[in-house]
This record gives C-alpha cells, structure tokens and sequence, in this order.
C-alpha cells in the first residue's frame, strides 16, 4: 500500500493535516464527534484501515468511524511518518456506536474475525508495526468484554491450531485522524480497492458477557471464505430489518 500511495500523494503531504472533513463520505455524520451518555467508543488495529474501516462502517447501529493513528509515541504523526515505523503507531480505526442497537461484543466479533490476530506485526501482504493487531480502548467497563471474548477466541483458534493471538490491548487517551486522503477511502471516487486483511475463516460466538445485539442475518453479509469479501460489497450500511 505505501508504494502505491507514494506515487499519489508526493509533493502533496504539505497540504494534508490531521484534520480531516468532519463529513463521514457514506454515513454522513461527524468523523470527530465525541461519544454522548448512550455511545460509546474504541479503537480497532486490523492491519490496513482502509478495508478495516468499511466493515465497522457497515454495521447497524454504528454511528461515526474515521481512521488514525494510536498507539504509539509521536504527537500528531503524518502518515508517512508511521509508515516509519519509527514513530510507534498502528493503523486504526475509531468507532462510535449506538449503546442501544449494537453491543461492543458485536463489534469485537467483527474485530476478531475480519483479520488474523495472530500474525504479529503485519497483516497479509502489509509488514510492520504499523499493521500490528490492537485493541485501544477509553472505556475501562469495557475490558472484561474484550479480554473475554480474546480467550474466546483463542480457543476456537486452538481447535484449528492457528497459533496464538498477538494483538495488543491496552487503554489508551491519544487518537490522532490520519489525513483527509484515508478518511472511507474505499468509498471515495477512483479509490484502489485494496484490503490486505487476511481472515482466519474462525467465528467467534457466544463468550463470558457476550450481549450480541446483531441479528444473524447481520453477519451473512460477511462471507469470511471469500478472499477478500469486503471489497466485494457495497458502500451502504447494512439494514438491521430484513
């Protein structure tokens, strides 16, 4: 991805900032919007945020997702910068949700199963730290939630002997919004359709305080064994109603 982007966006970086349209391209909400008493927030590391950003995006009851930068040491780093790998931070993606329609559980199994956890700093195609697997989180009621439903799934990764989980989980308060440029970039006009995320095929289910709210029908929409099957949908958010 960063040779590809290197060709597009040299001699363009002094015009990019960190701070992107507040205009979510399909949602049509506010990308920087704070979480008010019935949403909540957390950060995903699925290896490239572009393709990680469409399958939060898509889910009912999510209200906002943007991409950035966290987890590392450098404040407001651009995206060459990361690229680095000197600076510390993985490609992430914030999302806000509707407390009432879509649990984090829901959002934790579309984590576990959209890329492969237990590849250790790198995703697919993708090497470095920047595309290392995390869970960032701000609201510390959600831990339990998260570390249950990692033992979950490690679990049912042992059944296929598919290694250990690498990813990193931590609380963190820093999020920096990656350039304009990445912002839904799948949704954006003559965007390459890229998505190095490589999926273990593995379904996370029910888990130690698991609220799943997403009907099933939800999760049909995600076909894990075709390669690559987030870029075979639509942009739009899936319907809750059939």
């Amino acid at each position: 991805m960063f040779k590809f982007l290197k060709n597009i966006m040299n001699n363009e970086e002094s015009n990019l900032t960190n701070d992107p349209y507040s205009l979510h391209r399909v949602l049509k909400t506010d990308i920087k919007k704070d979480p008010n008493e019935k949403e909540d927030e957390i950060i995903f590391g699925c290896g490239c945020f572009w393709g990680a950003e469409k399958c939060f995006w898509k889910l009912p009851g999510v209200i906002t997702t943007s991409v950035g930068y966290a987890g590392g040491e450098k404040i407001n780093p651009t995206y060459y910068e990361v690229c680095s790998g000197l600076t510390g931070h993985s490609e992430v993606v914030r999302v806000i949700w509707d407390k009432r329609e879509i649990d984090v559980s829901d959002l934790l199994k579309m984590f576990w199963e959209c890329h492969d956890p237990t590849q250790k700093n790198r995703q697919g195609n993708d090497m470095g730290t920047q595309y290392r697997s995390a869970i960032y989180y701000k609201n510390e009621n959600n831990i339990n939630t998260i570390l249950a439903s990692k033992e979950q799934y490690q679990t049912e990764l042992s059944k296929k002997n598919l290694g250990l989980i690498e990813t990193e989980i931590k609380m963190i308060d820093s999020y920096f919004y990656a350039e304009q440029y990445h912002q839904q970039y799948l949704a954006s006009a003559g965007s390459r359709q890229y998505c190095s995320a490589s999926p273990t095929k593995v379904k996370l289910g029910v888990f130690t305080g698991s609220d799943y709210k997403l009907e099933d029908h939800i999760w049909e929409n995600f076909n894990w064994e075709v390669e690559k099957c987030v870029l075979r949908s639509d942009n739009n958010p899936i319907k809750n109603n059939i």
